[in-house]
């Protein structure tokens, strides 16, 4: 097996219980030859096969499930341009010049984003960020967040506790106000990414388990588990929380997180529906839904247990929804739907977009975190780009550390 294979997610999942388009998928029968090779149907392996596609690249994607049923299936999908890592923070970790290159490049990467949702007709909802003070960053260190991103060119405001109270209801010490995020439903995305990918000649192939990967002279040999091989000039691995055998583990962690969607009640919900998230550690986030439900996640244990076998559900839904019945009275916190997944991260809050060490023409695409959406954005930029010579500028910041 190329990846280790886990559990990653439980199945009460909110968006398995609605409908998204067909995605246009077969069984494979016979080897095949490509140019470009994407194991992975998430939204990561989807943003990449959609835009090598419209490229020209001949593309093969491969995943051993059905597409998006993997941890896409389990996202909350806020599309943020904030890093997990905030920059006061980021600049120590990676130096001031860097960390500002990596705060604006996932800013181009949302609107990149909002511009190709709207030209395949993905729906899409324009929001707002509120980051609040917690134990992390308190309100000065807030105050100094904002001077630091508004320097790099970032609009943010800082509301003040009392401002925060009168414009949204909400008891905090302070909160950045940053502009232009997005929400989606990460399942009906990647479903329509594929179509698009296959209309432009992308062939999606599932279930197809690889078992090996073998670099030849002029091309790399991926081994199935039933027999039919793929040759492609180029391979990408976006296989997401089953973290790949062949690439260096060093700075990455598997954790669990917990999410919960409500009933719709879009009449009891907070003015602006703004995306709501924490300075802390362990933080709650929060958003809304088109029909109105409230998304409520967080309270990640740091290890790799299988979810399906977590028995402290129960308690992590109470306590997420105590979290937000103390910031929103008059919202139901009942959960309708509550599911546990697996949720990663690195040292520096950065995804792992590269060449894979020792192993030619294989790249990897790790968009982990809670950008995992907006990376995988950058991802297929910085790949597009190496495929075509034309390096791209920001690539440098995404390699092995």
């Amino acid at each position: 097996m190329i990846t280790h294979r886990k559990k990653l997610r439980t199945h009460d999942l909110l968006w398995l219980h609605e409908r998204a388009p067909h995605v246009p998928f077969r069984a494979m029968r016979r080897d095949v030859r490509t140019d470009v090779l994407i194991i992975g149907g998430g939204i990561t392996g989807a943003m990449l096969a959609q835009t090598l596609a419209a490229g020209g690249f001949e593309v093969v994607l491969v995943d051993r499930r059905e597409p998006a049923h993997g941890a896409t299936a389990a996202s909350t999908a806020l599309v943020q341009y904030e890093i997990d890592t905030p920059l006061i923070e980021l600049r120590r970790k990676i130096g001031a010049r860097d960390a500002a290159r990596a705060w604006q490049r996932a800013r181009l990467a949302v609107d990149g984003l909002r511009a190709t949702f709207r030209a395949l007709g993905i729906a899409a909802q324009s929001r707002d960020s509120l980051y609040l003070a917690g134990n992390r960053l308190d309100a000065p260190a807030l105050r100094e967040e904002a001077t630091l991103r508004r320097g790099i060119g970032l609009e943010t405001a800082y509301l003040t506790g009392r401002e925060l109270h009168d414009r949204f209801g909400m008891a905090r010490q302070g909160a950045l106000m940053s502009f232009d995020n997005l929400t989606i439903n990460p399942r009906r995305a990647t479903a329509m990414l594929l179509r698009r990918a296959a209309a432009d000649g992308a062939r999606l192939l599932a279930p197809v388990d690889v078992r090996a990967i073998e670099t030849l002279k002029t091309r790399t040999l991926a081994r199935t588990k039933d027999g039919p091989a793929i040759r492609a000039r180029t391979v990408v691995l976006a296989t997401g929380y089953e973290f790949p055998r062949m690439v260096p583990r060093r700075g990455h962690r598997i954790a669990t997180t917990w999410a919960f969607a409500t009933r719709p009640q879009p009449r009891k919900l907070w003015p602006e529906q703004c995306l709501i998230w924490e300075a802390s550690d362990p933080y709650l986030y929060l958003r809304t839904t088109e029909d109105g439900r409230v998304i409520c996640g967080g309270e990640d244990s740091p290890h790799a247990h299988r979810p399906a076998e977590d028995a402290r559900a129960d308690v992590k839904f109470a306590r997420l929804a105590a979290k937000l019945d103390r910031l929103f009275p008059q919202l139901d916190t009942r959960p309708q739907f509550g599911w546990a997944a697996s949720f990663g991260g690195t040292a520096t809050g950065l995804p792992i977009i590269a060449p894979i060490p020792r192993h030619r023409n294989c790249w990897v695409a790790l968009g982990y975190g809670g950008n995992g959406i907006t990376y995988a954005r950058i991802a297929a930029d910085i790949i597009r780009a190496a495929l075509t010579g034309h390096p791209d500028p920001d690539a440098g910041l995404y390699g092995f550390r």
